[in-house]
């Protein structure tokens, strides 16, 4: 009888590459997912593994149980789900992962009726950037999350995980001065000073691809992954910068805003099988609510 926590760690090192990573991902050393991954092959009486040197890459065999894990996991979620279903309460933790504009905004009023209804969830936030939630949602240190994708950036379909829309939001072009002062394309500003967020973002990655598509690479002077922070920075005079939305609920004084040809996508991810779980669909339902009450306000259009 195969494991099917050694069989996580065999689908983990197919995506990741690595046992390093393996390790670092899952919270395990080195050393025991090795050990795990060699028990692993014993109970599947053939060789999953190639090692050379310290390198490690899976054997046809190998491939052909890692591809099988996807549906393995996908089962036993479903499973899981349907056994929740049966109880007459929810209890439990609810570990969910969000991006920090949605943080501040959506995700509050949710949590309050989520709580509210459902008393016996022990509710668990983590603030984390989109690049982040695949990862952890497959690792399961996550339960549901919050995630989005640019125009500029569109996000690779990942076959571990059930994503819905949420929200789609317009960009804008932030710039200092009167109103209108940002009235101009994205080419305009190619020869200002950026604000952009970190590079393993997908904001940062937004900024860089559509400046590209404008003809140019932005000079990036500042680094900055909160949306305050960054109008902040516009305001000061120290460049300019796009942000969606829900990054310009408060927008400080001297900040011109302009649209652009351009949205995000908010969605909302869990691990497949588990959509149909009583407290991600709690969830969901939870902060749909709050995107609805949002499609009110000029820029944002609730979706699904």
């Amino acid at each position: 009888m195969i494991d099917v926590r050694r069989l996580r760690l065999l689908f983990e090192l197919s995506r990741r590459g690595t046992i390093t990573a393996v390790a670092d991902a899952l919270a395990y050393t080195p050393s025991a997912v090795s050990q795990q991954l060699a028990a692993l092959e014993r109970e599947a009486g053939v060789p999953l593994l190639e090692r050379s040197g310290r390198r490690v890459a899976l054997t046809p065999a190998g491939a052909v149980l890692a591809r099988y894990a996807e549906s393995v996991f996908a089962v036993l979620e479903e499973a899981s789900a349907a056994l929740a279903a049966t109880r007459s309460r929810l209890t439990g933790p609810l570990r969910i992962g969000v991006f920090p504009s949605a943080a501040r905004t959506i995700l509050p009023p949710a949590l309050v009726a989520l709580g509210s209804e459902h008393p016996g969830l022990e509710l668990m936030v983590t603030e984390l950037d989109p690049f982040a939630v695949p990862g952890a949602l497959r690792a399961g240190t996550l339960d549901v999350a919050l995630t989005f994708a640019y125009d500029y950036g569109p996000a690779e379909p990942d076959p571990a995980l059930d994503t819905e829309p949420l929200l789609e939001e317009s960009i804008y072009l932030a710039a200092a001065g009167p109103s209108g002062a940002a009235e101009s394309g994205i080419g305009d500003w190619r020869e200002a000073a950026w604000i952009a967020g970190s590079p393993d973002t997908l904001c940062h990655t937004m900024i860089i691809r559509a400046c590209q598509a404008c003809g140019f690479t932005p000079r990036i002077r500042h680094y900055a992954d909160d949306f305050a922070t960054v109008l902040a920075l516009v305001a000061a005079g120290q460049g300019v910068s796009l942000i969606p939305r829900l990054g310009v609920i408060k927008t400080p004084p001297g900040v011109s805003l302009t649209p652009v040809a351009a949205r995000r996508r908010t969605g909302i991810a869990c691990r497949k099988g588990t959509s149909g779980h009583p407290a991600v669909a709690a969830f969901s339902g939870a902060i749909r609510e709050q995107s609805r009450l949002l499609g009110a306000v000029d820029g944002m259009t609730p979706v699904g």
